[in-house]
């Protein structure tokens, strides 16, 4: 059987019109962010690295439906779209990633580095692998103070294979750890393909070996994520330990914008854009389901271009951070003077 294309599918009864509009809403703001941020990538107001989240927006917009006050993700470095998700503010984010003292930040962290108590987002981490341990250590404090909030912990397909991903399934597994492993399993890391780099077929079986649940979840599809989401939060909560999601996804770019993605097809990628992109399935859903007119979308459209717009001109306008800014933020507050 042909796989179905977006516009096959109807919405379920059970998603009202509102929800559905939100997810298109969430998605296409940071689809329109993460375009935004390329041409300022490519015009030289960013620096470093740069990893773009153009084409998995429905992993984290749907699993961000399943989420309450309190909960706390933490991700590694193709991390802006958990910003925007869970609310971080447009303004700040791209000021941070544009190195401006308005940043999250202070201009000092860039796309990798940003962090947010309020939301409790707990950043975006450089070194493949090694959020998941911190994410177990954020669930084990929940643990401790006995309430019913989760962890979001994301890692890739590629930091799939480290092994400290495996201590950490162990000693969560162990203490009954609230946490969900969200392996957003994007098919090439950084350039490799899973089929080369990955000798079980299905990644999340790997938790059988330490009785963790877990499963495999379309992560083009933002309510079949937001569906597999609400299992692993209910399992959570109820103090039976952590769980596994393995969200099959597809990144349109590549690993970062140094990368000119050569070891795939031009093809392959348009196929995965025409015939599976997360936000045309909603657009189509609320269109043939008359939960919103083009007007309705357009006028949506429209919001998102200016809020993104505005982000850019508001990272162009900060300042960038004093030098005395090398100085906060640090271990040491004084200097120690010689005896």
């Amino acid at each position: 059987m042909a796989a179905k294309k977006p516009s096959d599918k109807a919405a379920p009864s059970n998603v009202s019109a509102e929800e559905l509009k939100a997810y298109y809403r969430d998605m296409l703001l940071i689809r329109r962010f993460e375009e935004k941020a390329g041409q300022l990538y490519g015009m030289g107001l960013i620096g470093g690295f740069c990893h773009l989240y153009i084409g998995q927006e429905a992993v984290v917009v749907g699993l961000e439906a399943t989420a309450k006050d309190g909960d706390s993700r933490i991700t590694t470095y193709r991390d802006h779209g958990h910003m925007l998700a869970c609310g971080m503010d447009p303004n700040g984010v791209m000021a941070e990633l544009t190195g401006r003292e308005d940043g999250y930040s202070k201009g000092k962290g860039g796309s990798m580095h940003m962090f947010s108590k309020e939301k409790k987002f707990y950043g975006g981490h450089g070194i493949v692998g090694a959020n998941v341990p911190l994410g177990a250590g954020i669930a084990f404090a929940d643990k401790y103070k006995g309430n019913d909030n989760v962890t979001f912990t994301y890692f890739g397909d590629g930091a799939a294979n480290q092994g400290q991903v495996y201590e950490t399934f162990n000693m969560s597994a162990l203490w009954k750890l609230p946490v969900i492993f969200v392996i957003e399993n994007n098919q090439y890391a950084m350039g490799t393909s899973q089929q080369r780099s990955t000798s079980s077929a299905e990644i999340w079986e790997r938790g059988k070996a330490f009785g963790i649940p877990g499963e495999a979840v379309d992560g083009m599809d933002v309510l079949a994520v937001k569906s597999a989401g609400e299992t692993a939060v209910k399992h959570c909560r109820e103090g039976k330990g952590p769980y596994i999601l393995e969200i099959k996804t597809y990144r349109y770019r590549g690993h970062s914008m140094s990368d000119p993605a050569k070891y795939r097809t031009r093809e392959e990628v348009q196929k995965m854009r025409d015939e599976r992109d997360p936000i045309e399935a909603v657009r189509n859903m609320l269109l043939t389901g008359k939960h919103a007119s083009e007007d309705d979308l357009k006028a949506i459209d429209k919001e998102i271009k200016a809020v993104v717009n505005d982000s850019a001109e508001f990272a162009k306008d900060s300042p960038e951070p004093s030098l005395d800014e090398l100085w906060t933020d640090i271990y040491a507050t004084e200097i120690p003077q010689e005896a």
